[in-house]
């Protein structure tokens, strides 16, 4: 890290709650800033304030957790930031095959961000997203001094809530993506991403069973899930230590940002052993990030996603916010923690599989989170799995109504590599 680079880190890490300004060299009030719309808020929306002081291009940042419903209205209003970053892969996708996002070709070392965070193989394309964050899912957190046995547990152990600013029921959707890949393995996974194995298939059906066995154990506590605050009951200190009769959450890992002060007692173990139906083999871990995309041809923009995007830009934004990236050459912070996350970030010996919600069309992916609380509120009324075949219906009709949409599309959906191929080391 150069001696510039250094200063202005300290000058974030310590002065942002203050507003350090941090301007470009003759920077002066007139210059047109770069604006962005991100998902981050809070404590990390003001990490992300600070990374974009050491870069020092004039912008002007807003989180929300009603990012789809901001940046629809932007865009319709022909008014897009000139940056967007999300989770959301599908709906990039969407935009993308409207012609309404830039091209990123050359715009960062691609050989430093392997599949799936890239495509891969021939016929690839342009590329029109970058990941600025990335975050292991298939894991569950527990207490250091409260290691689980390596055997399906009960739902009196398990710290589940479903509520969110934004979009809820996806924490459940995780347990049935988690379901599927580990029991079903990646192929078949990628399959049910991409539309091509019905939500009605045997495939996804048990998996969805499987999940309601566990829901089914306790109607009380299955309804309190539902309108549970994923990140705990008062936002202190996480569901984890939220309350004392729950001692695992399947959950990803940036879960150790809720936990605040506490989350040097928490690690974590694969989800593999615990889920219901299990233990079952680790057949893949599937993986989430925050990826931005360009709607302008403002080149202050375009050189501020070069240098978030870079090896330098993304080592900052670890120093700095504690965040895990898909950079290959960015070390994560110090920490046993840290490091088995990252290496399950990076292996080439397990694949990686991209969250399917976060793939899916916007649609399919709103028709599934809407699936994920209704099985909540059917199971909690106790009529149990004789209403997964409803349910699990009702997206089917979503999907078709999807494929039916995309078939009459002038432009072809930009296609999404969403598994990587594990390379096994030599021998």
């Amino acid at each position: 890290m150069t001696r510039l680079r250094a200063v202005l880190l300290v000058c974030a890490l310590f002065f942002t709650a203050v507003g350090c300004e941090l301007a470009a060299p003759g920077r002066t009030e007139s210059e047109e800033k770069v604006t962005i719309l991100g998902t981050w808020t809070g404590p990390q929306g003001e990490k992300f304030d600070a990374l974009l002081k050491i870069i020092g291009i004039p912008y002007e940042y807003q989180g929300t957790a009603a990012q789809r419903e901001v940046l629809l209205s932007q865009v319709q209003a022909g008014e897009p930031p000139d940056i967007v970053i999300m989770p959301g892969l599908g709906e990039l996708a969407e935009y993308a095959q409207q012609e309404r996002l830039k091209p990123l070709d050359r715009l960062y070392e691609k050989s430093e961000y392997g599949p799936p965070w890239q495509p891969s193989g021939k016929g690839a394309g342009s590329v029109y997203w970058v990941p600025l964050r990335a975050d292991l899912k298939s894991i569950v957190w527990h207490r250091k001094d409260m290691a689980p046995p390596k055997s399906p547990q009960p739902l009196a152990s398990w710290c589940i809530g479903m509520g969110d600013d934004g979009p809820s029921g996806w924490p459940g959707s995780d347990w049935i993506e988690d379901l599927v890949l580990q029991r079903e393995g990646p192929e078949d996974y990628e399959r049910w991403v991409r539309g091509d194995l019905d939500w009605t298939s045997p495939e996804v059906r048990d998996a969805w069973l499987a999940w309601g066995s566990l829901l089914a154990q306790d109607k009380k506590a299955t309804g309190e899930a539902l309108t549970a605050d994923h990140r705990g009951p008062d936002r202190s200190n996480g569901l984890l230590f939220g309350k004392d009769e729950c001692t695992l959450e399947h959950q990803g890992s940036f879960a150790p940002f809720f936990y605040n002060k506490r989350a040097k007692e928490a690690t974590f173990m694969d989800s593999a052993d615990l889920l219901p139906g299990g233990p079952y083999e680790v057949r893949a871990h599937e993986v989430t990030g925050d990826f931005a995309a360009l709607f302008s041809d403002n080149p202050r923009a375009r050189d501020l996603l070069r240098r978030l995007a870079s090896e330098s830009g993304q080592q900052d934004w670890v120093n700095l916010a504690g965040v895990f990236s898909a950079n290959n050459k960015v070390s994560p912070k110090p920490g046993d923690v840290e490091r088995k996350i990252a290496d399950r970030l990076t292996t080439k010996e397990k694949p990686r599989c991209l969250d399917a919600s976060d793939v899916m069309p916007p649609a399919v992916r709103d028709a599934f989170y809407e699936a994920i609380l209704l099985t909540l509120t059917r199971y909690s009324e106790g009529e149990g799995p004789g209403s997964v075949k409803a349910i699990l219906d009702n997206v089917q009709k979503v999907q078709d109504a999807q494929r039916a949409q995309d078939a009459q599309a002038e432009n072809p959906v930009p296609r999404i590599e969403v598994c990587s191929t594990p390379q096994q080391p030599p021998l």
